[in-house]
């Protein structure tokens, strides 16, 4: 990784560059500094055409203007992370920002202001092609030959379907601004502090719960979207299942190299950190580290999702027999499981409550648990009492979107109290958890984990399984691991 270089230290008409210490060039002589400013070609691009999602965000925007009328509202994108010293994170925009204009470039902001009682005027701020008089192009770290050419603020007016100004200038604006405001907290310090005696916290998380509760239905750009990425992780999981014996000869970390690769070819990255658990691992629930060993006779929890390049992520699980076939105890659970989603599966339907889902998957599981003398029953009792949580754990489902677990700041009432409806988008995967050091259940039982997990669409007349690509009975999965290793 190369050094970016020291700055004229009186460039034309700007501050000076800030530069790294210890850079190996002193400075730069005057000669250099007006060699760069010439020789270089027009490359602005002309004749755009608006992102796919342009009208939806249209939409959208217009939906939070009724909500909000004369009152400004401020929806940032947020600003890049350090990672270690002078590198950064990946940036990802906040999902905000991105749902309501299709951009996802850092130091964004969206900003509709009142044009009277109703109606609103969006902008979009963003930071302008790099300057080429200062010699921040080729200077700063984040000029664009260190990091890449940013779109004019022209080219963005015509891809984004918005007018867009210069970012720098918007919070002098903001300070100076009157009458009430609104603004999505957590993703940029400067836009904050710049508004800082004109928010109330209270007011801003009531933005921050509309929004999110926009999305609880998803429009048919966002339905096609999540599709993809639903497709290509399917492919990422046929893509691991044949090189199980590599991850046998090295760890879990070749399951979750081999299903990032996917991810990055077809998609913009993964939509959470890939669950790789073999063996004991799989019993806890959010395994991330994806060090251990991957063990011929055990299982693989592989709990994963391609996120598109538009940020709308899958969520998929498959619990997978290393060797290619279960066990008879492994499929006892796994057929369980199963059983499970299947119930809940049938009650993702436009009306039901969106509990009815839970409830359905619970219960078969608190019957098997009671049928294999695990806890006492009878199932009532089980289910009034929760005592089958000690080994099913989670809750059976969540919204999914541009977050993996979306709509999360929606009101109670709206959400995990609310009703299904046409166009919302959900996952459905209950698990049974057997911990290694669970002295309650026999001890073959123990270190076993299951999960199943499907990403299941709410249609006019009951639902769609957007991850049917995957088998998921038991029989299916051992034939289809099969075919897949020849």
């Amino acid at each position: 990784m190369t050094e970016q270089q020291p700055a004229p230290e009186n460039p034309e008409g700007d501050e000076p560059i800030k530069q790294r210490k210890n850079g190996l060039y002193p400075a730069v002589s005057d000669e250099l500094a007006a060699n760069m400013k010439t020789g270089w070609a027009d490359t602005e691009l002309r004749d755009l055409q608006p992102v796919e999602q342009a009208p939806h965000t249209a939409r959208r925007r217009a939906e939070l203007s009724a909500r909000f009328p004369g009152e400004r509202l401020v929806i940032p994108a947020g600003s890049l992370k350090t990672r270690s010293n002078d590198t950064e994170y990946s940036f990802r925009a906040s999902t905000e920002y991105v749902y309501l204009t299709g951009d996802q470039t850092e130091d964004g902001v969206l900003v509709l202001e009142p044009t009277g009682a109703e109606g609103h005027r969006a902008t979009i701020y963003l930071l302008p092609r790099s300057n080429r008089e200062n010699g921040e192009f080729w200077l700063d770290g984040q000029g664009e030959l260190w990091v890449g050419r940013r779109h004019s603020l022209t080219e963005a007016e015509q891809l984004l379907g918005l007018p867009a100004k210069d970012v720098r200038e918007l919070a002098d604006a903001l300070r100076a601004a009157t009458g009430p405001v609104r603004a999505v907290r957590g993703h940029d310090a400067g836009i904050e502090e710049a508004l800082a005696d004109k928010v109330t916290a209270e007011r801003d998380e009531e933005l921050r719960v509309f929004i999110s509760e926009q999305r609880l239905v998803k429009d048919a750009f966002e339905i096609g979207e999540l599709q993809k990425a639903v497709d290509s992780t399917v492919r990422g999981f046929e893509d691991v299942v044949k090189v199980l014996d590599k991850a046998e000869a090295t760890s879990e970390r070749y399951i979750e190299g081999t299903f990032f690769l996917r991810a990055r070819v077809e998609g913009n990255d993964i939509g959470y950190g890939s669950i790789c658990a073999a063996g004991p691992h799989a019993t806890t629930l959010h395994w991330v580290r994806n060090d251990g060993a991957v063990r011929s006779g055990e299982l693989l929890l592989l709990d994963a999702g391609v996120e598109t390049h538009s940020l709308y992520t899958a969520d998929v699980t498959r619990t997978l027999p290393i060797n290619g076939t279960y066990n008879d105890l492994q499929r006892k659970i796994y057929d369980a499981v199963y059983e499970a989603q299947e119930a809940g599966i049938a009650a993702v339907v436009p009306g039901a409550k969106y509990r009815d889902f839970h409830d359905a998957a619970q219960r078969v599981l608190a019957e098997k648990l009671v049928e294999w003398g695990l806890v006492e029953g009878p199932v009532e009792r089980v289910l009034e009492l929760g005592l089958q949580r000690r080994w099913t754990l989670h809750g059976t489902g969540h919204m999914l979107g541009l977050d993996v677990h979306d709509c999360a700041v929606a009101r109670t009432e709206t959400y995990v109290d609310g009703v299904l409806e046409p166009g919302m988008v959900l996952t459905v995967e209950p698990g049974l958890y057997f911990q290694a050091d669970d002295t309650t259940v026999p001890e073959e039982y123990r270190g076993i984990g299951v999960r199943i997990e499907d990403d299941i669409l709410v249609t006019e007349d009951g639902n769609r399984n957007l991850s049917a690509g995957l088998p998921r009975t038991s029989a299916d999965v051992e034939a289809w691991m099969a075919s897949l290793k020849g």
